[in-house]
């Protein structure tokens, strides 16, 4: 598949050049601000990621695939799950792998593998996984039923696909709200629902319809309601922030960006609770199987446990 690509110049071999925007993003500036602030960033979702987690329903024989893990908390803990198997994660960014090897090789975990490859179009080894996770890693795909299809051929028949993404950015009162205040009054250009993004995936007709022309069956879309931290108190929030969101202040006058910062920092300390600058958001857990085929079963009974390739 990857020999087919004609790649644009400053694409990186083996990315598709759909998703080279997205490349440049998480390989670039944002995968960089993202490792930097791992920690932060994997406290801001904590209280989704036990739903996550309990959906994948990790066994120890099982080998792992972990879609746009980041700086790795989900492999990690896939892999202490699998601890007769292995858990390989996938991302873009070099940055944030590289903290994800870091901290995997400080824990001692030596059931876990990183690579940096585009999973539309990554070859991975046919059949080789039991189940593939993401926690908020597969709503960027230019393509999405052409990575859907290649994550399922990566999955041995039966296997599994569970991810976490965002619900509709009404019911994420976080987004809504630093958007909002950062916006400054500005019309935000609004994009096309199937445009890569955090809510690309939010309609649930729409994830049927992908997953299914991916190949998947089973299409299961589960609710959870949760609240997400941003940081110790209102300073310490909007320094993330700013950090993060920053380039929507660009355009503005000295007057427009001081009532935008000060919006948002109205609206941060209104959030302020005991344990933090806290605020409601919504997921799906989705779940989703590749159908069996007896023949390849047969075959994937005969090697359980064969390691993935990591390269």
């Amino acid at each position: 598949m990857i020999s087919t690509l004609r790649v644009d110049p400053g694409v990186a071999p083996g990315i598709d050049p759909a998703n080279a925007e997205q490349a440049r993003a998480w390989d670039g500036h944002e995968g960089a601000y993202w490792a930097e602030h791992a920690d932060r960033y994997d406290r801001a979702i904590r209280a989704h990621h036990p739903h996550l987690l309990a959906a994948a329903g990790i066994s120890a024989a099982d080998q792992v695939l972990d879609i746009g893990c980041g700086t790795g908390e989900t492999t990690r803990d896939a892999a202490r799950r699998a601890s007769g198997g292995r858990a390989l994660g996938v991302d873009l960014s070099a940055e944030m792998l590289r903290v994800a090897r870091e901290r995997t090789a400080a824990e001692g975990l030596r059931n876990a593998d990183f690579v940096q490859a585009d999973a539309q179009v990554h070859p991975f080894p046919s059949a080789a996984f039991d189940v593939a996770v993401s926690r908020s890693g597969t709503m960027f795909f230019a393509d999405p039923v052409a990575a859907f299809r290649n994550i399922a051929g990566a999955l041995r028949p039966g296997g599994r696909l569970v991810q976490l993404v965002w619900q509709a950015a009404a019911d994420n009162e976080w987004f809504s709200s630093f958007t909002r205040a950062l916006a400054a009054g500005r019309p935000l250009p609004t994009p096309a629902p199937d445009a890569p993004g955090p809510f690309a995936l939010a309609d649930p007709e729409r994830v049927r319809t992908v997953l299914g022309a991916a190949g998947f069956t089973g299409i299961r879309l589960e609710p959870h309601r949760e609240t997400m931290w941003f940081g110790e108190d209102s300073a310490d929030a909007e320094r993330f922030l700013l950090g993060m969101l920053g380039w929507m202040l660009d355009g503005l006058d000295d007057e427009g960006r001081r009532r935008a910062v000060d919006d948002l920092r109205a609206g941060l300390t209104a959030h302020e609770t005991t344990d933090g600058v806290r605020y409601a958001s919504a997921t799906w857990i989705i779940r989703a199987t590749r159908p069996p085929n007896r023949a390849t079963d047969r075959a994937t009974d005969r090697a359980p446990n064969r390691p993935p390739a990591t390269g």
